[in-house]
């Protein structure tokens, strides 16, 4: 944990006995796979950081509908649960036979790239985090949340599809998405979100044997304990991006050199790549990463053969960079960018999921919030 003094007040101490736990969940939780992993990382062409990057503005959003109701009181009791979660197999079967008897619809003119999306607008913060600390309020570092406005360290699989509510268009996009929280050096102050968008994409030349994604996967992207520099060309750092061409790397440093400063139009921008496989048996799995590998073209590895979707985060803030830089609430101190990390809590509306994945991953097609790209008929 770090420092108090560069985070936002928290809730009262935790007792002793939980302690316990925090330091099992930390150790297990945001941790990335040992360096020796064979996972190899995705490929360059997967995410092309100025194409995919949203605007500076915000990201539009449909209101949730009026019937949502309210979030869950936070005083309900939870049971900590961590490790291995299974899936439910005879859901699992149910949503696959019923994604096997889906028909593709037209896709018109929509481009080749085959993804669809969910864009999603600043919802939330609390130093919560359901997956690597269920029913621990305040035991996390402060995390910002987009999507399911009702998230908090209590929620569970099935509050996702009870309280509805979200930030996020499509609103059949019940998910929750989180980061560590940004921060102003020179003032301590918040840097939220200005765009927020999830692909859901092929990051392969092919889409054989895709499957949807089953609902109540949780997954974490990144590292929340890596605090190493990142200086100009570093792997892991913020960049500049925009629609156009641009200085990714910045037009100059922070004075630490680990932030870039951009030139107008572009803003702080980062991408987070989700893997792309999964085990078919787990929701979840104590490091949060083992139930999900990477691919390759020629498809996924043998124990994790169920080929999904893999989400990207393409996060923008709006702010230019400064001589002070930034810090992160997972690396206050060091006040680098490795630590950046991103957790999904995934669940949809099976029918929409199924959907998409037919038009838009199987059939190879650029599809937008609504499933297709609106000036494709």
């Amino acid at each position: 944990m770090s420092s108090s003094a560069f985070h936002e007040p928290r809730r009262s101490a935790l007792a002793a006995a939980v302690a316990v736990l925090l330091m099992a969940g930390a150790a297990a939780g945001c941790a990335s796979r040992p360096s020796a992993s064979p996972a190899p990382p995705p490929p360059a062409t997967s995410t092309e950081p100025v194409r995919s990057a949203p605007p500076g503005a915000p990201a539009t959003s449909r209101a949730a509908p009026a019937t949502t109701k309210a979030s869950p009181a936070t005083t309900k009791p939870v049971a900590a649960k961590l490790g291995w979660i299974p899936v439910d197999q005879a859901a699992w079967k149910t949503q696959v036979a019923k994604f096997k008897a889906t028909r593709a619809d037209p896709p018109g003119n929509a481009g080749n790239l085959a993804e669809f999306r969910a864009d999603c607008q600043y919802s939330h913060r609390k130093a919560d985090d359901p997956i690597v600390f269920p029913g621990l309020p305040g035991a996390s570092h402060m995390h910002s949340f987009v999507g399911n406005k009702a998230v908090d360290a209590g929620t569970t699989a099935d509050d996702l599809m009870k309280f509805t509510a979200t930030t996020c268009e499509p609103t059949v996009d019940h998910s929750a998405y989180w980061v560590p929280t940004l921060y102003e050096a020179a003032t301590r102050k918040r840097v939220e979100t200005t765009g927020f968008r999830v692909y859901y994409r092929s990051i392969r030349d092919n889409s054989r044997g895709i499957m949807p994604i089953p609902n109540g996967l949780r997954m974490i992207a990144g590292d929340a304990k890596k605090k190493v520099p990142t200086p100009r060309g570093a792997q892991g750092q913020f960049y500049c991006a925009f629609y156009g061409p641009g200085n990714l790397d910045g037009d100059a440093r922070s004075d630490n050199g680990n932030w870039p400063i951009c030139g107008k139009p572009a803003h702080l921008h980062f991408t987070l790549q989700f893997p792309d496989c999964w085990d078919g048996k787990n929701l979840d799995s104590p490091n949060h990463k083992d139930h999900v590998a990477f691919g390759t073209n020629e498809g996924c590895p043998a124990a994790h053969p169920v080929r999904i979707p893999a989400l990207t985060f393409e996060i923008t803030y709006g702010v230019t960079g400064s001589k002070a830089g930034y810090y992160l609430s997972s690396d206050p101190d060091g006040k680098s960018a490795s630590s950046m990390h991103g957790d999904a809590f995934l669940m949809w509306d099976a029918g929409a999921m199924n959907q998409r994945v037919r038009n838009c991953i199987a059939q190879r097609r650029t599809c937008d919030n609504d499933g297709y790209d609106p000036f494709s008929f």
